[in-house]
């Protein structure tokens, strides 16, 4: 995820051709760090959203609106007070960097033409919103920083506005050429992708990693081991690229894994070829769509950190506790040795000596091998021979127990990995619901005596096949046992991921025989919602429903199946129709 300058670049060209001679007619500071501004001109009416929180700032073009506080805050009034009505004129981005400057034109209280220009700095944590003077002069800014934070620069009323120089080092790729390009990066002790962004304004790692790849170059390689005619080939690709930015030529794409959205450019990211492409079709769309995506994936990951802790201790210690149980289980195995000793004691104890330290003797169960069993002095032939005896009752005793207790131990493991799983591809809030109250049924959270029960508006997917056929996957332990044992049919098929946790997922049966296809794609579903689906194949159990048991007693989502045919998949689901999310 790089918002860099060459964003930038293809924001402000998209805003030139926009928003470029509209007014301002109304100007909204939705939150603290976020404004609002609608604009008007002949070729209609614009939203511009600009942000400068510190983790997502961004700015783009919007269809949506936001209500704004009943109290206007004061960097808010300020604009209105002067820039209200006002016309932009001017849309500039200052050598690459990732600073958009909004020129206004408005006229004064005396009806004087005047011009302010609103500076957006969209620089990660140093992202601001500053609104200068004709003269440089900052009149206001959504954040104030004084020189206890920043010695590099305050950003007060009445301080001349300035750039940081933090990338006097840099040049700006634009005005160069090959040539100039090659002598800027070839004495650069580093690697090539480091090499690139390091040289050049507004370049990110993403964008350097990718100018490395189509010139064919490992982006990690060493710039020193190239040669001269690699470092020339590699400057070659990075004139053309800037020309490109120069004739406005950009592309913007979304790069997606399994469904979710990882990166964003302006340009074509060839590199990520294997992964999902989303064009868009324009900057502000791809902005918009990207920060509107991931602000849902943090935000129930967010919601569901509670949750996530919850299961992670509780099955960290029974992890632990299934590790000292199975090393009890091992020591009890020495039962059968102590059973051998008092046996043979029992036959040849009837020679020994007084204060014997040990017996010397044939093992008739290992053709007769001469064994020597330890002895107490202190004890009879009787007395040795009932303690090996007890040794034995009571490690057997223990064994007996602790195979309870590992059947026990290994069912709560898995259960809780099953939780985690549904944690994992919860989408909304309404989709933990469900998984919270397993969490209270099973004891893992205390239950609320005068707790209401919540709405349970979580759905299954659901899917539609390239054959037509209904295929619904379960988000939790709950969902699956009623897809399972309440909605499927005899005859509908069902899937799942071997030996995993994982959803339950049933394809309807129409009748008949379902082509291969229907098979392959549903195999794909239970493995993308398992806990293997960033694997490269998996193996999937899939039968007829009416073939799966549910023990009684067993935990939601459990069953027992002994008869299924199984294929293997690579789990992506890209080319899946989802018709219906909890969402909905």
């Amino acid at each position: 995820m790089a918002f860099d300058g060459i964003v930038i670049a293809g924001l402000v060209h998209e805003l030139n051709q926009t928003i470029l001679n509209t007014k301002i007619s109304k100007i909204a500071q939705p939150e603290n760090d976020e404004l609002l501004l609608t604009c008007k001109g002949s070729s209609g009416q614009f939203r511009v959203s600009i942000s400068a929180n510190a983790s997502l700032p961004f700015l783009y073009l919007t269809d949506t609106n936001k209500t704004s506080p009943l109290q206007a805050p004061t960097f808010c009034m300020v604009l209105r007070k002067h820039i209200a009505n006002g016309r932009i004129i001017s849309i500039t981005q200052p050598h690459m960097e990732r600073i958009i400057h909004l020129k206004i034109e408005h006229l004064n209280e005396m009806g004087d033409i005047c011009h302010k220009t609103l500076v957006i700095e969209l620089m990660g944590k140093h992202s601001n919103i500053i609104f200068c003077d004709e003269d440089g002069t900052m009149i206001d800014s959504i954040k104030h920083v004084s020189s206890a934070v920043s010695s590099l620069r305050e950003v007060l009323p009445g301080r001349p506005y300035f750039i940081p120089a933090t990338q006097e080092d840099k040049f700006n790729a634009m005005t160069m050429d090959a040539t100039q390009i090659c002598d800027a990066i070839k004495a650069k002790p580093m690697s090539i992708c480091k090499a690139i962004y390091t040289t050049f304004t507004g370049v990110s790692p993403l964008v350097a990693s990718e100018l490395a790849y189509r010139a064919g170059m490992d982006a990690d390689q060493s710039l020193l081991a190239c040669t001269d005619d690699e470092i020339h080939h590699l400057a070659n690709h990075i004139a053309w690229f800037f020309d490109e930015i120069r004739h406005n030529e950009f592309h913007p794409v979304i790069v997606r894994k399994d469904k979710r959205p990882i990166e964003f450019s302006a340009i074509e990211l060839t590199m990520y070829q294997d992964y999902e492409m989303e064009h868009m079709e324009s900057i502000s769309q791809m902005l918009e769509v990207f920060y509107a995506e991931r602000n849902i994936y943090n935000r129930i990951h967010q919601k569901s950190a509670d949750l996530r802790k919850i299961v992670t201790t509780a099955l960290e210690r029974n992890q632990k506790k299934y590790q000292l149980q199975q090393k009890q289980q091992k020591d009890a195995e020495k039962r059968e040795k102590y059973k051998l000793y008092g046996e043979l004691i029992n036959v040849y104890g009837y020679n020994l000596q007084d204060q014997a330290k040990e017996l010397v003797c044939e093992n008739f169960y290992d053709n007769n091998k001469e064994i020597r069993i330890p002895l107490d002095p202190q004890k009879t032939a009787r007395e040795n021979f009932q303690k090996y005896f007890d040794k034995y009752g009571k490690l057997k005793r223990t064994s007996e127990a602790l195979e309870v207790q590992l059947a026990e131990t290994k069912a709560q493991i898995d259960h809780l990995e099953s939780i985690q799983n549904s944690l994992n591809i919860a989408l909304s809030a309404d989709d933990l619901v469900q998984i919270k109250e397993e969490l209270m049924e099973y004891g893992f959270i205390k239950k609320h005596k005068n707790g209401k029960k919540q709405k349970i508006k979580s759905k299954p997917f659901h899917y539609i096949s390239s054959d037509g056929y209904d295929m619904y996957v379960g988000k939790n332990n709950y969902q699956n046992d009623e897809l399972t044992f309440k909605f499927a049919t005899g005859n509908d098929w069902w899937f799942h991921a071997k030996k995993m946790p994982g959803s339950h997922v049933i394809v309807k049966n129409k009748g008949g025989e379902m082509p291969d296809r229907v098979f392959e794609e549903a195999g794909k579903l239970a493995g993308y919602y398992s806990s293997g689906r960033d694997s490269d194949k998996l193996e999937i159990d899939y039968l007829q429903k009416k073939n799966v048991k549910k023990p009684a007693g067993s935990a939601p989502g459990f069953v027992v199946y002994y008869t299924n045919y199984s294929l293997t998949i690579h789990p992506d689901i890209s080319g899946l129709t989802l018709v219906e999310s909890s969402n909905t």
